[in-house]
């Protein structure tokens, strides 16, 4: 009979899960929502793991907030119709010391009007905008899981953060403005692309699949691979994952070199990143440190020494010597106390005489 319900339980998970993605497939096959491809995977996946108690309890909850925030940022640009095209591109000529703007240089260098093997390399690290830190999630979850929820903490704090700028300070892309006409011509190299995969118009499928042409600046492709080189360097070190430093070296090169951002959308984005680290980290450590905190021992209102200290001081733990038998007119409490560690039994002591 055990065996029989078990057997039936999964059967009803895995019907849940099945309808789930049948259902999101009806509604991509139906054009709506047009989410990039990495989404709708993360929404697949999200749809497919229900009813499982430690996909719910772990990973739902960073695939919910990335599906939220993506969302979000479908509706940053109806907030707020103000588009800036300029200010990114006066930092970029700066830097360049007033020459040629580094996207045209860098196409000028590397694009001579046919595809080469690192155009497909550059934008398939460009469409795995939001799978690579799905992945790197779950190696976190399951080897450093003590790192896991500061490591959400921070991806999210920094997509939300980049969202409000993105309804604050709507910024076009470089191919936007070249489209315009306010910057020399920048080819779009995400269009051969397109095409050579089978794609007739990718103007059409382009705008259908980006909710928010103007959600440059910060630059989250710029973003989240150092997030992640944070995060796997603070998790196993940096002689064991120098490696995944050429990760957002790459991209970065990538996405100025196809025109998507400018410099200082990465540099917009280098700045978000750290400073959600830097809050991701401090959080955490406030809230280990609350963790363990050692309750009073003499009453609510004292100071008590962290748990080290204490435990030095103490010395070796004796337990109480008493007369007779333990269990011979003494409670359960009594009984018991010897058998716990030296901080158990004096809170449990401190408990029973109600301090």
């Amino acid at each position: 009979m055990r065996l029989r319900g078990l057997l039936s339980r999964l059967s009803w998970v895995a019907a849940v899960r099945a309808g789930g993605v049948i259902v999101l497939c009806a509604v991509a096959a139906g054009r709506r929502p047009w989410w990039p491809p990495d989404a709708l995977w993360l929404v697949a996946l999200l749809a497919a793991g229900f009813g499982s108690r430690v996909f719910l309890r772990h990973l739902a909850p960073f695939l919910a907030l990335f599906v939220l925030y993506f969302v979000l940022s479908g509706l940053a640009d109806d907030l707020n119709p103000v588009v800036n095209y300029l200010p990114m591109v006066r930092f970029d000529l700066w830097l360049a010391g007033g020459g040629e703007l580094p996207t045209r240089w860098l196409q000028s260098h590397l694009w001579d009007g046919s595809l080469r093997w690192y155009d497909f390399g550059l934008y398939l690290l460009y469409t795995a905008h939001f799978v690579v830190p799905l992945v790197v999630a779950v190696l976190i979850w399951k080897r450093r899981p003590r790192l896991y929820w500061t490591y959400v903490g921070a991806i999210m704090g920094l997509s939300f953060a980049a969202f409000v700028t993105y309804v604050l300070f709507p910024a076009a892309p470089p191919w936007l403005a070249s489209d315009h006409r306010l910057i020399p011509p920048i080819h779009r190299i995400s269009h051969d692309i397109w095409q050579a995969v089978g794609i007739a118009d990718p103007d059409l499928l382009y705008s259908r699949l980006s909710p928010n042409l103007v959600a440059a600046v910060p630059s989250l492709h710029a973003s989240y691979p150092l997030l992640i080189l944070v995060f796997l360097v603070r998790a196993f070190g940096a002689r064991r994952v120098w490696w995944v430093a050429a990760y957002p070296a790459a991209l970065w090169i990538g996405i100025v070199y196809m025109g998507e951002h400018y410099v200082f959308d990465i540099v917009a984005g280098v700045a978000y990143t750290l400073a959600a680290c830097v809050l991701a980290f401090w959080t955490a450590d406030l809230v280990s440190r609350r963790r363990d905190a050692v309750p009073p021992a003499g009453g609510p209102g004292r100071a008590v020494e962290g748990p080290g200290r204490a435990a030095r001081e103490a010395g070796p733990y004796e337990p109480p010597i008493r007369d007779g038998p333990a269990g011979e007119g003494a409670s359960f409490a009594e009984r018991a106390l010897p058998l716990l560690p030296p901080r158990a039994s004096r809170v449990a002591g401190g408990a029973g005489r109600g301090g």
